[in-house]
């Protein structure tokens, strides 16, 4: 049976209340709202990956930024959930569907830096601040003299870690008192700058030959009780309008590798699926995938890709995509040195 909204005429969508969250649920709160004729209402859900201090990859494993917002839906409190798609445990939850995911943001992860100096620039033994055992995976492999320095809160109090964008600072319940202009660089998400109107702050976006990103990361996850998806009223019929099938094979296959590895969405490895036209009308998806140990100096890495033939089905696609994930997983596993301990269930 489904769960109509209180209003007929109105979808309640939950957030979190940090700025790049209330952002992002925004952007696609009127998406929906534009396609489906309804209103919205923002509702903001604190999580416990907001209220708590300790390190990011120390506090209590696979979605700790989600769990809230999941809950919210199951108490009925919401009705669409919007989530960063990284944040999110692979493993989906029984009653709940991601019902749709928009047009990915660029993948890249960003370099913001004194003076704007590149990753190359940066100078011996400089501090570079983030908080994703990835990012300091790939960082200290790329420059092993670099001083990784663990790092919390919302997108400007990490910006104003950097000497010389002390400017940048908000309030953050995530590091209260956070130092500012200690640090060369941070590292974060080139989407979450792009969406917050932050480019300038961006020095270098990181090759993924250097930096593979997180799997999902720069896509959105748009979730409803798995009974509110079906496209037959207004939302059901937005939301499956506001699918983006490119991303959303990109993130499947992605989504799989992490499943397949029992990896939680805070583990340290980097993964990247991509779609790309052939001229027969197919599509070509290739995944690529990293892990290293977390001091850099070890590093594994596994690929393949597949082709979809034209007129494919949509689900014959997505099978093929999580068949891809699990396909690059498996490599990992069998050619393992032991690096696989640090992702295993993290």
């Amino acid at each position: 049976m489904m769960t109509v909204p209180a209003h007929n005429s109105l979808f309640r969508v939950g957030t979190r209340g940090s700025k790049l969250a209330l952002t992002q649920t925004t952007m696609a709160a009127e998406a929906l709202a534009e396609r489906s004729g309804l209103d919205y209402e923002l509702v903001t859900i604190k999580s416990e990956g907001d209220v708590l201090t300790g390190p990011l990859s120390q506090l209590g494993g696979t979605g700790v930024f989600a769990t809230a917002l999941r809950q919210a839906l199951f108490d009925e409190r919401v009705d669409v959930a919007v989530h960063s798609l990284k944040d999110l445990p692979a493993k989906d939850l029984e009653g709940l569907t991601i019902a749709a995911v928009p047009m990915r943001e660029d993948v890249r992860d960003a370099l913001c830096s004194a003076d704007d100096l590149t990753l190359e620039e940066l100078p011996e033994g400089a501090k570079v601040g983030t908080g994703s055992p990835r990012r300091a995976a790939q960082l200290l492999a790329a420059r092993p003299d670099l001083q990784i320095v663990d790092i919390r809160g919302n997108v400007g109090t990490r910006l104003a870690r950097v000497r010389g964008r002390e400017a940048a600072a908000e309030a953050s319940s995530q590091a209260p008192g956070a130092a500012r202009g200690d640090l060369d660089a941070v590292v974060l998400a080139g989407a979450g700058l792009r969406r917050l109107g932050l480019e300038e702050h961006i020095s270098e976006l990181l090759d993924p030959a250097v930096m593979l990103p997180a799997p999902g990361q720069g896509a959105l996850a748009v979730e409803v009780r798995s009974a509110d998806a079906a496209p037959v009223l207004a939302l059901g019929i937005a939301l499956a309008q506001y699918e983006s099938i490119p991303t959303r094979l990109e993130v499947t296959a992605e989504r799989a590798l992490l499943a397949r590895l029992n990896a939680g969405c805070a583990a340290p490895i980097g993964g990247l699926a991509r779609c790309e036209d052939e001229p027969d009308g197919g599509v070509r998806l290739r995944l690529d995938a990293t892990v290293c140990a977390p001091d850099g100096s070890e590093v594994q890495q596994a690929g393949q890709e597949l082709t979809l033939e034209a007129g494919v089905t949509r689900e014959a696609g997505m099978e093929a995509a999580e068949e891809l994930g699990r396909a690059v997983a498996e490599t990992l596993l069998e050619e393992d040195t032991g690096l696989l301990k640090h992702v295993v269930d993290s």
